[in-house]
């Protein structure tokens, strides 16, 4: 199967980033874009010159998904090894040296399991592979790369056929009665509260209002609700079944085959259908959970993308994940050093650890000082807790509009005009302006009142 148009252009910047001296280089690429084709042309060139490539995945799935992708592209598996990074990090001075580190899912590696596999090998191009080049914790990747090669936006990919046309249905509004103001702001706990604590909408007659027939994959919030969810769709006439993590493999990959088949509709799972794994033919997509990682987001959400002609993926999202991260045909820009979601949602909140108290004794301690499930205190057994369950809200989803072609078109133009214009202010603090247009283009790219750069012109007396 030949590359595509973008894949191309990908490896054509790859090569000219190294030829330009980089060697840590993150390659972004959006969900159900085919990343490991890439990754594998990049093998079979190397490996055809006999150098060797070592291809860190963090699930022992994902060993079997690439090394097969890897046979059928042609690549040298003599000259190329893939692994977990926790076997790779335990067997680092058994490795032959390569001279190209591949890492998938890359957003993890700024963990030290990778960094210690990477600064084994200095000399090693490393390629980086990810959808979203930052962490869950909102660090940026400048700390492990030194240049960033961006896909194609999905709005792009979608026009050229490359993925599906998606149509996104959420709650109709958040609920304002559980938002509390500070100093004129919405607090982010009681944002956290409206948005995460409540599933609005039966996914069932949602399923059936707005996706009746489709394949789907629920990702739910828990095993007991995924299970439950699963039933309720067997109840209704609807054939599903429930996997997680403690499903064993091969009645896991049986339920995969029969989804695959067409003997299932909809599977229900707990955090196991995100990153990598192959289902080409899901064509609806339910959101249970509420996630703060964009990386997740857009994996739950676009792994009904997959193109097929006159195919329109149906998206439903019960939690309000897109009010945390926008659509996911919006456009995204990347940087190495930028802060993530995440993290700008987290300031200002102090983690410490959860207390508990024993029904026995009524001792008081801290969670993490509990082992094996008794009282630090007393010895007493201590009842296991049942997650909390959000509670379901009922009503129907609304479909979210999708700015046209034109207005991303527009947005786009907007953002090379900022562009400009911040390279005209390169270099210069608010102290420096000394124009009225350097004043004009300050103003407006922090979005100033109108008067903001003529008050300024008179108090400088540059008019």
């Amino acid at each position: 199967m030949p590359l595509r148009s973008y894949q191309h252009q990908t490896l054509t910047n790859v090569y000219q980033s190294i030829a330009k001296g980089h060697h840590a280089i993150v390659i972004q690429q959006p969900p159900r874009t085919g990343k490991t084709v890439i990754m594998a042309e990049i093998a079979k060139r190397a490996t055809a010159k006999h150098n060797r490539v070592l291809t860190i995945v963090h699930r022992q799935e994902l060993t079997k998904q690439t090394q097969k992708t890897f046979v059928s592209w042609g690549v040298d598996m003599d000259y190329c090894r893939v692994g977990m990074v926790q076997t790779m990090t335990r067997h680092v001075k058994d490795l032959k040296n390569p001279q190209v580190i591949i890492i998938d899912e890359a957003h993890h590696a700024i963990a030290a399991s990778y960094k210690r596999i990477v600064t084994a090998y200095p000399k090693a191009i490393v390629l980086m592979f990810t959808a979203t080049p930052y962490r869950l914790s909102g660090q940026g990747m400048a700390e492990v790369a030194d240049d960033l090669i961006p896909g194609l936006q999905v709005s792009d990919l979608i026009e050229m056929g490359f993925l599906a046309h998606m149509e996104y249905f959420a709650p109709p509004d958040i609920n304002t009665k559980l938002l509390k103001r500070q100093r004129g702001e919405y607090t982010d706990a009681s944002i956290d509260n409206a948005l995460s604590k409540r599933v609005f909408g039966n996914a069932v007659d949602q399923y059936k209002l707005h996706a009746d027939g489709l394949k789907a994959i629920a990702y739910c919030h828990s095993v007991q609700s995924a299970k439950r969810l699963a039933a309720e769709f067997n109840k209704s006439g609807i054939s599903a079944l429930e996997v997680d993590g403690t499903t064993p493999k091969d009645e896991r990959s049986r339920a995969v085959q029969r989804f695959k088949n067409g003997d299932i509709t909809v599977l229900t799972n707990v955090e196991l259908f995100t990153e990598g794994l192959d289902l080409p033919n899901v064509d609806c997509v339910i959101q249970l959970r509420p996630t703060q990682s964009l990386s997740l987001y857009l994996q739950f959400s676009m792994r009904a993308m997959n193109p097929r002609k006159g195919k329109t993926a149906i998206i439903l999202d019960h939690v309000e994940n897109w009010k945390r991260f926008g659509l996911p045909t919006d456009d995204r820009e990347w940087t190495l050093d930028q802060e993530g979601t995440n993290k700008q949602r987290a300031k200002g909140k102090i983690k410490a650890p959860a207390i508990k108290t024993c029904k026995v004794c009524f001792g008081t301690f801290y969670t993490n000082t509990v082992k094996d499930g008794k009282c630090p205190l007393c010895g007493a057994d201590l009842p296991k807790e049942a997650p909390e369950e959000p509670k379901q809200v009922e009503g129907d989803l609304v479909k979210i509009g999708q700015k046209s072609v034109s207005e991303r078109r527009l947005d786009r133009v907007h953002r090379l005009q900022n562009q400009s214009m911040m390279s005209e202010l390169s270099g210069k603090s608010f102290h420096d302006l000394r124009t009225m247009n350097e004043l004009q283009i300050y103003a407006k790219l922090r979005h100033y009142k109108p008067g903001w750069a003529y008050y300024q012109a008179k108090e400088r007396g540059i008019i």
